[in-house]
């Protein structure tokens, strides 16, 4: 609703993942290369980590847009699955026919499948997200499936990706022989303060904005402060900050204006101790006695885990609407190639069907003639015997053509 009144041609900071406007900050530039690097030397396993929101999933559909139909590609999202599933997402997800119950039979197939890609002179690519989810077991699958690979390099690239907890999970003990499969690793960081104020001058000039100031620098300042560089909190609360400043007709977003917005969004705000929630005056969560500020460790783990859960559901309906558009476009292709074959044949028909129309129609006419000149009164007996003879013919061919003419009608109807 703000961005006919900011002259925008569409939402900026819409917090689904877009490789489409991806801002390439240097952090984020350099996880490509990372990634690139991974995948063009086919190292095997790149564990790839970065907090809630700051670009994990846009960097990796951005590097899925750079491949070429000579890679297959199979993306995960779903990892509160065991092994036995996890592996049997992967087949689906490569399209591996015959998946079963059978975790043997199934990893013998999907090692029969790589195989024949890479005798195809193509490659497998695997990509993991939401890796932190995954349990001992399926970590330990993905290290087997690391192992598929002929003498001389891997059958299988993998993109392991995740919060940060993946990274600590792999260092930890127990996880020694999965940590020694890494070739490459990074992890993403979230923006600086100049970094900050240019994601936001790069999503307004994609969306359409011409105004290089529609955020005053005291307002950057207490954004940066408050959503700590995450992409994903700033989008929020710029997002937030742009619908009060239509409300209130505002030609620039202020510092007062944005502070509002942080007191109004659920998000972390300036001048909070980690651990700690911002509380309204008159309503205390907490007993009379006991600490405002403080909340029980089992009350943030809870929120980490859906906010965990959040990011991995937008991750999944980004992702499968891409695809449902893709198989769209696709098929709406196919639609129009398989209308305009029909139309060329219907026309090739109606042009052969209006040639011999013509024909017929000639024919009448010729006949037509030919019956009238035999009527004269002049003619002797003989000539109208053999008149009467000749028309006798006529008229019999007169039938035939008056079907001829029907069923060219019915033809060119149907």
């Amino acid at each position: 609703m703000f961005c006919d009144f900011y002259k925008l041609k569409e939402n900026p900071f819409n917090i689904i993942p877009n490789p489409g406007i991806l801002y390439e900050s240097e952090k984020h530039a350099l996880a490509l290369i990372y990634l690139r690097y991974g995948f063009s030397e086919n190292m095997g396993l790149v564990l790839f980590t970065g907090d809630i929101g700051t670009g994990k999933t846009t960097l990796l559909k951005y590097l899925l847009t750079e491949l070429t139909d000579e890679t297959e590609v199979a993306v995960v999202f779903n990892t509160n699955v065991g092994a036995e599933e996890l592996l049997r997402l992967i087949m689906i997800e490569f399209e591996v026919e015959g998946v079963g119950t059978d975790k043997s039979r199934n990893l013998d197939m999907l090692n029969q499948y790589l195989i024949g890609v890479y005798q195809q002179g193509r490659r497998c690519l695997l990509v993991i997200d939401e890796g932190q989810n995954l349990s001992a077991d399926a970590l330990e699958e993905v290290r087997l499936l690391s192992n598929l690979q002929t003498d001389t390099q891997p059958l299988l690239q993998i993109v392991l990706a995740g919060q940060p907890e993946l990274r600590e999970t792999i260092q930890s003990p127990g996880f020694e022989q999965l940590a020694q499969r890494v070739a490459i690793k990074y992890h993403l960081t979230p923006l600086s303060r100049e970094e900050l104020g240019e994601y936001i001058q790069y999503r307004l000039k994609m969306a359409g904005s011409s105004d290089g100031k529609l955020f005053s620098d005291a307002a950057l300042d207490l954004l940066y402060e408050a959503a700590g560089g995450v992409p994903r909190s700033t989008n929020i609360l710029c997002n937030a900050a742009l619908v009060y400043g239509y409300a209130d007709s505002l030609e620039q977003i202020s510092k007062s204006v944005m502070q509002q917005v942080i007191d109004d969004n659920l998000i972390m705000q300036p001048g909070l101790e980690p651990g700690e929630f911002a509380v309204e005056a008159g309503h205390s969560p907490v007993a009379e006695g006991e600490s405002l500020g403080k909340v029980d460790e089992s009350v943030l783990n809870r929120v980490r885990a859906l906010e965990g859960q959040v990011a991995n559901l937008t991750a999944m309906v980004s992702w499968q609407a891409g695809q449902i558009d893709g198989s769209l476009a696709k098929g709406h292709e196919n639609i129009i190639k398989s209308l305009t074959d029909l139309l060329d044949k219907e026309r090739v028909r109606s042009e052969e069907y209006y040639g011999r129309f013509l024909a017929l129609s000639y024919e009448q006419k010729r006949l037509k003639s030919r019956i009238e000149s035999r009527s004269s009164p002049c003619m002797g007996k003989n000539d109208l015997e053999e008149n009467a003879l000749e028309e006798k013919g006529e008229v019999i061919r007169k039938k035939n053509l008056l079907k001829a003419f029907s069923n060219l009608f019915f033809a060119f109807c149907m």
